[in-house]
């Protein structure tokens, strides 16, 4: 498989660059709904089905090497700014002996505040975030690659206002092996999704 292009070697500037830009060199963006073979099923079908055709349209896709999916790790390697890239985190709690399922979209520089602002949206006790082979099992995602796009429709989807405001944000394809670039309109207009001030916390 042909992976985007290289990191820079040149590291004498600690500017933060966009992954729009970073990606855009060959193989280049390509059309999310043309390359459904980068994506996992369940984000190919939610992406289809997506009612603002608009916005499904403008979802693109790029191959990356599997070994940097996670988030911190890709944006280490490519010097990215954490601000134009999202992580997705999975949390469940239970309530008289139901258990609710929630992803929380945040900003990679945040952290979702999964004890307070998750807590009182599931109406639980305690929200925890899903082990990685629960989170895998019930997704149907790679962990590395777990995106907003294609969760089970039962779940809350909850997504942070910083988020949703971005003209792009990098995310998850339900594979390790690339990447999605999607307008943050998007991410607020898939079924379901609630658009939350403050659901990221910023980690400094």
């Amino acid at each position: 498989m042909t992976h985007s292009s290289d990191p820079p070697s040149n590291r004498t500037t600690d500017r933060l660059r966009d992954p729009e830009e970073v990606f855009a060199a060959d193989p280049g963006w390509l059309s999310a709904l043309e390359r459904t073979d980068l994506l996992a099923g369940p984000v190919a079908a939610a992406l289809r089905e997506l009612p603002q055709v608009e916005l499904a349209h403008q979802a693109r896709v790029v191959p990356i090497d599997p070994a940097f999916s996670d988030t911190d790790a890709l944006n280490a390697r490519y010097h990215l700014d954490p601000r134009a890239t999202g992580n997705c985190v999975l949390v469940s709690g239970k309530r008289q002996g139901e258990e609710r399922f929630a992803a929380c979209v945040v900003r990679a520089t945040d952290l979702a505040d999964v004890n307070h602002v998750v807590k009182r949206r599931l109406d639980v006790r305690k929200a925890s975030f899903l082990p990685v082979e629960r989170a895998t099992d019930l997704s149907g995602m790679a962990y590395g690659g777990i995106t907003p796009v294609g969760l089970p429709g039962q779940w809350r989807l909850l997504i942070d206002a910083a988020v949703a405001a971005r003209p792009s944000v990098l995310i998850g394809s339900g594979l390790r092996g690339s990447k999605l670039l999607v307008p943050g309109q998007l991410l607020a207009a898939l079924p379901g999704a609630e658009v939350v001030e403050g659901l990221g916390v910023p980690t400094t």
